[in-house]
């Protein structure tokens, strides 16, 4: 549950937080709401607008019908509210106001909300904090005892996975493509059953490696040996450090809430996208804390045809504590409350070169061996063609990393070379075995007064050209 401030007002005259456009946009559910949300963007359509420093933006926005709808938008969440009978979340109306917002000007006035306005901030607000995380489960020892014969269905289903991945190798790889998907399956609900759905995913994937081009049996033959080895860790579990069972646990399917104290910083927004997972979809969101200097992925979920509750415009930062779960590096958190609207300023995180990305993920690796990728800030890298694609190349050295073979289809790399003009930038994405995935980027700029990223700004464009100038701070550009 996102928390807000309880409902205490942080001040009635400022005006709330500004996003950007582009901020705005990435929160569009799909194409059509993104189209729809421009062309409320302008302030014909409104009437009885207004702002208030708790972050809170309302409007009335002229429909088809007789009464105008009200539109509420609370950008602590955010969160949203509209009377028109759309289902998508955010509404296109919810969209046409944040981009008024966005554009500036008075268009959207300081002021205190409506009735109806404030009767939905000061609901929502309210039910936050009474859902607020509570106490343990009701009967401890019943919950131990569920706990103990799940964790026995799950070794049985481990020891008969052992046993297929067992016939498999005897059997040759070879056999894999022959006995097709069914029999893959067949194995992965036998995972279900044994509430592992952990292993089942690992299963299905093993399922579909045969159909997946040439030098598949390698392919094969790494994926089975990782599921060989969670096997294993699972039935040993009892024998391993606490950090790494816990990361076992998760890897197998269970479930843990986030504990220890919440880490109070100023998080910003690096990136967020979907990733469609069967009939679900996982939305994850990345942050990095400017005091602390953790990364912080958010995991939120949508099912039947719904997007994900989360929605947080890349770029922005915010003032909140986030608590993380258990498991060796600690990077999956839970957001918690929020101590002001966000703020859509901020230069990017400090970088690392290609040789410490890399060995960033070796490190990593021995944390957690399953892991696919991990999250780095890439400084002064150059995107150069290259005979398989793209690469990412070391501005002051020889290392290059590969561009991942699911960014090249996208077309936000080619919004990465653009930014970069042929000149070394700053880019946030993830380090796998695959390649390197971006997700965010930013152009060079100067920081504090001095050359850098980033920085505070000035309203005198002439003043750029002075030793001493200060010039804004690179906007976070998303890639995905």
């Amino acid at each position: 549950m996102l928390l807000t401030d309880g409902g205490e007002p942080l001040g009635a005259a400022a005006p709330a937080a500004r996003w950007t456009v582009e901020q705005v946009l990435a929160l569009a559910p799909d194409d059509a709401s993104r189209k729809a949300g421009n062309k409320l963007g302008s302030a014909g359509p409104w009437s009885d607008t207004g702002g208030d420093g708790s972050g809170a933006v309302w409007g009335l926005c002229r429909g088809s019908g007789s009464k105008p709808y009200r539109t509420v938008v609370d950008t602590t969440g955010p969160a949203y509210k509209c009377s028109c009978p759309s289902r998508k979340f955010p509404c296109k109306h919810a969209l046409g106001l944040l981009l008024l917002l966005a554009s500036g000007g008075p268009a959207v006035p300081a002021g205190d909300p409506p009735g109806w306005a404030d009767e939905w901030l000061t609901g929502r607000r309210a039910r936050a904090k009474e859902e607020a995380p509570g106490g343990g489960p009701a009967d401890p020892e019943a919950a131990r005892r569920r706990a103990e014969r799940r964790a026995e269905r799950i070794g049985g289903g481990a020891q008969e996975l052992e046993q297929r991945l067992t016939d498999l190798l005897r059997g040759g790889l070879a056999a894999a493509e022959q006995s097709g998907y069914g029999l893959w399956e067949e194995t992965a609900a036998r995972m279900v059953d044994a509430q592992a759905p952990g292993l089942a995913g690992r299963v299905r994937e093993l399922g579909a490696i045969p159909a997946s081009g040439p030098g598949w049996p390698v392919r094969l033959l790494e994926e089975c040996a990782l599921l060989h080895l969670l096997d294993t860790a699972w039935l040993g579990i009892d024998r391993l450090p606490q950090p790494l069972a816990a990361t076992v646990r998760t890897r197998v399917g269970l479930t843990a809430a986030a504990e220890g104290p919440p880490v109070r910083d100023h998080w910003l927004v690096l990136a967020q996208y979907d990733t469609p997972e069967g009939k679900i979809v996982t939305r994850r969101v990345w942050l990095y804390g400017r005091e602390s200097g953790r990364i912080a992925l958010l995991l939120s979920f949508g099912a039947a045809g719904r997007s994900p509750a989360l929605a947080l415009p890349v770029g922005v930062t915010l003032d909140a504590g986030v608590t993380h779960f258990p498991g060796s590096g600690q990077l999956r958190a839970e957001l918690g409350e929020q101590f002001g609207p966000p703020v859509p300023t901020g230069p990017p995180p400090p970088g690392v070169t290609v040789g410490g990305a890399i060995a960033a993920y070796g490190r990593a690796l021995g944390d957690d061996p399953w892991l696919e990728s991990w999250p780095v800030t890439l400084r002064d890298v150059i995107p150069v063609p290259s005979a398989d694609g793209w690469q990412l190349v070391d501005a002051q050295g020889d290392d290059a990393l590969p561009v991942a073979a699911a960014a090249l289809s996208r077309p936000a790399l080619w919004k990465l070379v653009a930014l970069s003009g042929g000149g070394p930038v700053t880019v946030f994405g993830e380090c796998g075995h695959r390649g390197f995935d971006p997700l965010a980027a930013w152009s060079p700029g100067r920081e504090g007064g001095r050359e850098g990223r980033g920085g505070a700004t000035s309203a005198d464009p002439s003043s750029r050209n002075r030793p001493d100038a200060v010039v804004p701070a690179a906007e976070t550009v998303p890639l995905i």
